[in-house]
């Protein structure tokens, strides 16, 4: 005859019978399947996700300023109303020495364009004038340190890389390599949609930004 000890022992075995069964089948509900493949997160929408400014990268504002050799004062921290040709190059760079002549040459018969030239060097400032000496420019050069760059431009990967920056002071294009008037007066009008951008800033000019003759 079962005593009332015994009847208790095997309710309390029963309800933890119960409970392991449930437990066991709640688990199996919410475990994923053998060989299942685990659901990815849901993707964030872009106008979710942190704005990341990429330093240099096209459309962004570097608003960089220095000092010339000359004294000037180069500010680039607003827009400037037209295009600036902006040239990373070096003393000991070849291809940089030969397209001084060409970038000089665009810098005189675009009123609408302002050629800079930024020697990234580590070297005296006094060297770069006695090759200045040697090598003339007719636009600004100023000498910026490689251990500490201008604030909104990318460390330059090759020399010469030339930046071409729009009127409204956003970078349009960055060219890596040697580049001449040609190239440069083409990107220029690649990225002109709209010519009424420059249109206002000399009367005295063609549509493509050339300097018109004088009359006689």
């Amino acid at each position: 005859m079962t005593t009332d000890r015994g009847r208790l022992k095997q309710r309390t075995m029963g309800f933890i019978a119960v409970a392991c069964l449930v437990g066991a089948l709640h688990a199996a509900e919410t475990s994923p399947k053998a060989g299942a493949v685990a659901a990815a997160p849901a993707p964030v929408r872009a106008s979710e996700a942190a704005p990341v400014a990429a330093i240099g990268a096209i459309g962004s504002i570097p608003a960089f300023t220095a000092t010339a050799l000359d004294g000037s004062r180069l500010d680039f921290s607003k827009p400037r109303g037209r295009w600036q040709v902006v040239n990373f190059w070096a003393t000991w760079c070849v291809p940089c020495i030969k397209e001084i002549p060409e970038l000089a040459r665009f810098d005189r018969e675009r009123d609408d364009v302002d050629v800079v030239g930024l020697a990234f060097e580590d070297t005296d400032v006094a060297e770069i004038r006695a090759f200045l000496v040697k090598h003339p420019a007719d636009y600004p050069i100023a000498h910026v340190d490689p251990y500490a760059p201008l604030a909104g431009f990318a460390v330059p990967r090759g020399l010469p890389t030339t930046y071409v920056i729009a009127p409204d002071g956003r970078i349009a294009e960055r060219m890596v390599g040697p580049v001449d008037g040609k190239l440069l007066a083409a990107s220029i009008a690649r990225h002109s949609v709209d010519k009424a951008v420059t249109a206002g800033v000399v009367d005295d000019k063609d549509p493509d930004g050339a300097k018109s003759p004088s009359p006689p």
